[in-house]
């Protein structure tokens, strides 16, 4: 049974009745084998909420969590203390990517061929060979020495495509194998949303599991789900892809000495091949195969490639009987069978991805996880419903039979926050509006001292404001792109009185406690953009079903989104702040009630002074104190 007292020791540990309540829940829906959504808010404890019975239950589990950074946290923080508290000798295991462990054969190569892009790059890589003589795990998490974004990873680590397997010279010492191997004899497993979902596509394709076999599976950050498994269930193809599969296919050949003259002059051609087809694209995005396809510059730029994809693909299936590069023949296949079936192309400065998205996961979500035999399914996150009612998520993932709890957050929102939506901003469609978004911005930043966070809709929206506000502010300014996400959070902790301007991943998995976050501004409703390919083929598939797109998924994504984006105000039980939302349609459009029904309650008004006193006596409070 859970215990409602028993890991009250732990050190800053504070009983808190949902945090108990939730665990009842999770513990009841593994002992009678359910299906529970769980809506636990900011400051419940879900995390222990959830570990105490899954630790207590001597069922194998596996807890999937939102990101690599949260399930290291995860793993090597919260599993231990919670593990500690319960004097539990669960065999605990962390499973992660192939991609994320360092691969011992493709850093021989590298080592053997001394080529690198980057300057400096070197010096790096003898640093990882140093470091590869004394790890365990291989986890590249481990080595802070080179970032994570260099491009000397991919040349250590493996991939689906490259991995020689059971032919490999290092299999014997794999860390991949290695952390598998741990993984199917611990009782509880700590994996990601993208490693959950790559394990089930290896069982629909009919190979090797990568994750040990479950009772239970817990969720954290489910919200994240529904659009993860449209990544996975996706079909995508990039020209990253393709470009490291011609430099693998050639490096091989030297290596193995296949005596295929001609497979060189492949691999370079169908690299060229990609390249050109990137050139061709021009625009930078999302675009609809359908308005690319007219343009005939485009259509024989891709019939050349699939024409030179074909060919290297045959010479590496002749190459394969060699040893000599046969793992990525799959992916030739891939573009020459699908590639003039795309939904959308998306394009960046050096490259672009070809994909075909599903329009409606549910059933392809629900048919995976049916085969895998678990008994119990537990999601959880801070934000999945839209006020109480849960029915969004759940539809679309295919959870309609579902148990649901909710509890809200602990935390005093109705003395600790204020609301303040200004009465003079005009409708988001303005050409002005994010011009106008500052002005009346200013005056709540002054009053705040800065400290604040603005989050964007857009990046477009965010240069603008960048622009408009550099040369009018009395703090520090930071802005999303100048650094890494770690390092201006960093910055702005340490600063006490900055503004950040930020969009995208400044709207979730942000925790700033304390004053140095006192003020949380929000430009617009974070609508889906109306463009986007995905939306706009849902919209009308939904539209010829009969059904209204708008309520069925925009209005209740949008609040599900406000709802991170507002919970990065209040994360402890001292913090207080001012949220401000800038857009009229909160209160001028009848869907407004629905955004405000799924944020705390909280005193809410139109009138700056509000906000200058709010925050007169907050300072004096805390002096007080």
């Amino acid at each position: 049974t859970v215990p409602t007292d028993g890991i009250v020791k732990a050190a800053g540990f504070v009983p808190r009745p949902s945090q108990q309540a939730m665990a009842r829940a999770v513990e009841a829906a593994l002992d009678e084998q359910r299906t529970l959504i769980v809506e636990s808010g900011t400051g419940t404890g879900k995390t222990f909420a959830y570990l105490v019975p899954a630790l207590l239950s001597g069922l194998r589990v596996v807890i999937s969590s939102g990101t690599r950074n949260l399930q290291d946290q995860l793993y090597r923080r919260d599993l231990p203390t919670v593990r500690n508290a319960l004097v539990s000798t669960a065999h605990t295991a962390l499973l992660k990517g192939r991609s994320n462990y360092l691969c011992l054969h493709r850093l021989d190569r590298t080592a053997e061929e001394g080529r690198f892009i980057a300057r400096g790059a070197a010096g790096q890589f003898r640093k990882i060979q140093s470091w590869a003589r004394t790890t365990r795990q291989g986890d590249i998490a481990e080595f802070g020495d080179v970032a994570e974004e260099s491009e000397l990873w991919p040349q250590v680590t493996s991939t689906v495509d490259n991995c020689l397997g059971g032919e490999c010279p290092k299999y014997a010492d794999c860390f991949v194998v290695r952390a598998r191997r741990e993984a199917a004899e611990a009782e509880i497993v700590v994996v990601n949303h993208h490693l959950f979902f790559a394990d089930l596509g290896v069982r629909e394709e009919g190979f090797a599991q990568l994750l040990p076999a479950a009772d239970a599976v817990i969720f954290d950050e489910a919200h994240q789900l529904p659009d993860i498994a449209t990544n996975a269930f996706s079909t995508a193809l990039s020209s990253h892809q393709l470009r490291n599969l011609c430099r693998d296919a050639i490096a091989e050949d030297v290596k193995e000495k296949s005596g295929f003259r001609e497979l060189r002059a492949a691999a370079e051609g169908a690299e060229r091949a990609a390249a050109d087809a990137r050139l061709v694209l021009k625009t930078q995005g999302r675009t609809p195969w359908s308005d690319l396809a007219p343009r005939t510059e485009v259509t024989a730029a891709f019939d050349t490639l699939r024409a030179q994809l074909r060919g290297l693909a045959e010479i590496l299936q002749a190459a394969a009987g060699t040893g000599a590069a046969s793992s990525p023949t799959a992916i030739c296949w891939l573009v020459i069978i699908a590639a003039r079936d795309w939904v959308e192309v998306e394009t960046s400065e050096r490259s672009f991805t070809l994909r075909l998205t599903p329009l409606n996961v549910a059933q392809t979500f629900q048919s995976r996880v049916q085969q895998l035999g678990t008994k119990s399914w537990i999601y959880t996150s801070a934000t999945l419903a839209v006020g109480e009612d849960f029915n969004y998520f759940a539809r679309r993932l295919g959870l309609e039979d579902a148990q649901t709890a909710q509890w809200s957050s602990p935390f005093n929102y109705e003395q600790n926050a204020l609301l303040y939506v200004p009465s003079s901003l005009p409708d988001p469609g303005a050409p002005d509006y994010t011009e106008r978004v500052i002005d009346a911005a200013l005056p709540v930043l002054r009053a705040s001292g800065g400290r604040a966070f603005i989050l964007f809709t857009s990046h477009r929206a965010l240069r603008t404001a960048a622009e408009r506000i550099k040369d009018r502010l009395d703090y520090p300014l930071l802005v999303q792109g100048s650094m890494s996400r770690s390092r201006l959070l960093e910055r702005f902790v340490d600063a006490g009185n900055a503004v950040l301007l930020g969009t995208g991943s400044f709207w979730e998995g942000v925790d700033v406690r304390g004053p140095a976050l006192s003020c949380v501004i929000i430009d617009k409703l974070p609508f889906a953009t109306p463009d986007d390919p995905v939306l706009k083929a849902r919209a009308m598939a939904c539209s010829t079903a009969g059904g209204n797109p708008f309520f069925e998924f925009q209005l209740p994504e949008a609040a599900i989104a406000l709802k991170q984006g507002a919970g990065r105000l209040i994360r402890s039980a001292e913090d207080s702040g001012v949220l401000m939302l800038c857009d009229p349609r909160l209160f001028s459009r009848s869907y407004g009630r629905v955004f405000l029904d799924s944020l705390p309650i909280m005193p809410v008004s139109r009138d700056l002074s509000a906000v200058e006193k709010f925050f007169r006596e907050r300072v004096a409070v805390d002096n007080l104190a």
